[in-house]
């Protein structure tokens, strides 16, 4: 059952109607400090997965070419149009409301929002980990940040934010079903380079939040979908004529 998808997307869509309810009652000093705070707990999150890693070799090579693949073919910039897509359907489901000025400033943050919640590494990742191993500790981990990260945006943009826990449910729960199906086909070596990678993802995540350094952590996502296969090549063939 996919208990931390379940429970990540209610942690939205209550985090985003408490947010719309708040309205602007929250500083903007308080905003940007408790979203140092998540950044932090993401990076702790990413350190804990790392520290699982069996093969640094295949999981830094797979990293680095994930990364590479996915600015050569601007990763990026297709899962923005895709936020940009999803943000029409919502915007006239429930309408965006707030002054014509700022209607520019308001799109724009709340794509921002649609991929940060449907497309991140670590939902991705999490999504995967639940589906093959039924560890759903960074799914729930995961649901405590978006659920304040909901209201925070939430009371700049309204209602609109709970909605987007609709098609990251779905999104996420595709991915928790695909990662039933690769299970059988891994080892114990494999799961944990993967989640090792993950953790390198979340980490770059905790280093955008806090604002740091702009990791182009959209683009880094190819790396988990090599890292498995590179990590077996790396045990099977490679290891093997090193050791």
């Amino acid at each position: 059952m996919p208990t931390g998808i379940i429970v990540n997307a209610l942690s939205i869509a209550v985090g985003g109607v408490l947010g719309a309810l708040a309205g602007n009652r929250v500083s903007d000093d308080f905003k940007a400090k408790i979203q140092m705070i998540f950044g932090v707990c993401s990076m702790a999150m990413g350190i804990s997965s790392i520290v699982l890693m069996k093969n640094m070799p295949a999981v830094v090579f797979a990293v680095i070419i994930g990364t590479a693949l996915g600015l050569a073919i601007h990763l990026e910039d297709k899962i923005n149009r895709g936020g940009a897509a999803m943000q029409r359907v919502i915007s006239k489901v429930i309408g965006t409301g707030g002054a014509k000025e700022n209607q520019e400033e308001f799109m724009e943050t709340l794509i921002t929002v649609i991929v940060l919640f449907c497309a991140s590494g670590t939902g991705i990742y999490g999504s995967i980990v639940s589906g093959m191993s039924g560890d759903h500790s960074i799914m729930i981990a995961k649901s405590i940040l978006d659920l304040f990260t909901a209201m925070i945006f939430a009371c700049s943009l309204g209602m609109v934010v709970a909605v987007i826990a609709v098609p990251q449910f779905f999104i996420f729960l595709l991915l928790f079903l695909c990662a039933g199906l690769i299970f059988p086909l891994t080892t114990p070596e494999m799961i944990d380079d993967f989640k090792a990678c993950g953790g390198i993802l979340m980490l770059a995540t905790g280093f955008r939040m806090i604002k740091v350094k702009m990791f182009p952590t959209a683009d880094m996502i190819l790396g988990m979908v090599i890292v498995m296969p590179v990590s077996y090549f790396w045990s099977a063939f490679i290891l093997p004529m090193v050791s």
